[in-house]
């Protein structure tokens, strides 16, 4: 059980340490809200709602971050989860800041370098604006496919984020073991990479054909690792080690060949893929899934509306791997099924050791309280198991260490 009273007290230091949400996540863009960018990023009927109600007073200055500047300028390389920091003591409290500023800020989900960002205070509430819809912005100069929504800045840093959305892959096991399977490779390679070509068959009845209906791209994985519940043992699903990527070229068929004494054989002839992007040498049974359509997102990072208390299943990377940092990656037994969603934002606890007590004559067992240990968002969800980025942490984190709602 956790120490719900030791988890509530949130000190000041400890959330200016996880600042770092959603000013710009709550920032602005000057494009009409009915533009087709603004309707990439949906902004939910409560969070409209709760910007409306703050709109027209803004929001306790006692809501910023101390030392939050008056005059702003959005610089190249900055993140809107890095800018938020600047302003707001809770940054997940996104619908609020941008109800400082509702009648400017049409699309809060973009937010470009050398807009500035204005801070009023009156009254002992705040507002937030930028230059207006007049503003000038200056972008370098890019290729005709590219408009001004593509210089938006991320709301993570995409290197830390974008190798995630595609790497991991929860199977059941059933499925990783009827996936089509690595065969052989061209010449007398036994282990293949970048370039190469390899051979592919589809389980009994489902061969790898070329048509429409089969996916040209794919991802190799090998070794499937249970996910198993810290709490109940359960195992919650198989996480597949990625390998590389491959390009469907030519689906299976079926040669014949003289066989003697006038009869044929029929002998099938596998798929062959071009392998690209190994991360590790593709080898002969391994498996093939399809590729996950998912690109960078950027992502609008919120609180849950639901409870939740998750606990960190594995450490992404290596099985031989015991903590995680920041910037690290960590999976928590919680998916779609119990209302995780991508974007929501977790206080992370450690500690909560089972220890005896060698003070006391009888050494009894006693269980030191969870402390908060930092932040992290999720960025990909699978109906059982998420994975979640450590934004901010001050220790190390280890399976069994626990995810709540933000602290209030």
């Amino acid at each position: 059980m956790l120490d719900k009273n030791k988890a509530g007290r949130t000190s000041t230091q400890a959330r200016g340490a996880v600042a770092a949400s959603l000013l710009a996540t709550a920032l602005l863009c000057t494009l009409p809200s009915g533009s087709a960018w603004a309707q990439k990023f949906p902004i939910t009927d409560q969070a409209r709602a709760t910007a409306q109600q703050t709109a027209a007073r803004g929001i306790p200055e006692s809501e910023l971050s101390p030392g939050a500047p008056d005059r702003y300028v959005v610089k190249r390389g900055e993140t809107l989860w890095g800018i938020s920091g600047v302003y707001l003591r809770q940054p997940w409290r996104w619908p609020e800041l941008w109800g400082m500023n509702l009648r400017t800020i049409a699309n809060p989900h973009l937010i470009y370098p050398g807009q500035t960002l204005y801070l009023e205070r009156s009254g002992g509430y705040a507002r937030l604006h930028t230059g207006g819809p007049g503003e000038t912005i200056r972008i370098s100069p890019r290729t005709r496919y590219e408009g001004l929504a593509d210089s938006a800045l991320p709301t993570l840093n995409p290197q830390l984020i974008e190798p995630f959305l595609v790497e991991p892959e929860v199977v059941q096991e059933l499925a990783f073991e009827q996936a089509p399977r690595i065969v052989a490779t061209r010449g007398s390679h036994s282990i293949i990479g970048n370039g190469d070509l390899a051979y592919v068959r589809g389980a009994e009845g489902s061969p790898v054909e070329l048509d429409a209906d089969t996916p040209r791209q794919w991802r190799v994985y090998r070794n499937l690792v249970p996910m198993k519940d810290p709490a109940s043992g359960e195992i919650l699903g198989y996480e597949a080690q990625y390998v590389a990527r491959a390009t469907l070229v030519r689906g299976e068929s079926e040669q014949e060949n003289p066989a003697g004494e006038g009869k044929i054989e029929v002998v099938p002839v596998p798929a062959t893929v071009s392998l690209s992007g190994a991360k590790e040498e593709v080898r002969p049974g391994d498996r093939l899934l399809p590729a996950v359509r998912q690109g960078f997102a950027n992502y609008v990072p919120h609180a849950p509306q639901v409870p939740v208390d998750a606990q960190v299943v594995s450490l992404y990377g290596s099985t031989a791997v015991r903590y995680a940092g920041q910037n690290q990656v960590v999976a928590i037994n919680r998916g779609t099924a119990d209302g995780i969603e991508v974007g929501q934002v977790l206080t992370v606890l450690s500690g909560g050791e089972r220890v005896q007590d060698k003070t006391h004559e009888n050494k009894p067992t006693i269980k030191l309280p969870s402390e908060i240990n930092g932040i992290a968002m999720v960025f990909r969800t699978f109906e059982r198991v998420s994975y979640v980025l450590l934004l901010r942490v001050s220790d190390a984190v280890q399976v069994g260490d626990h995810l709540v709602n933000p602290q209030q």
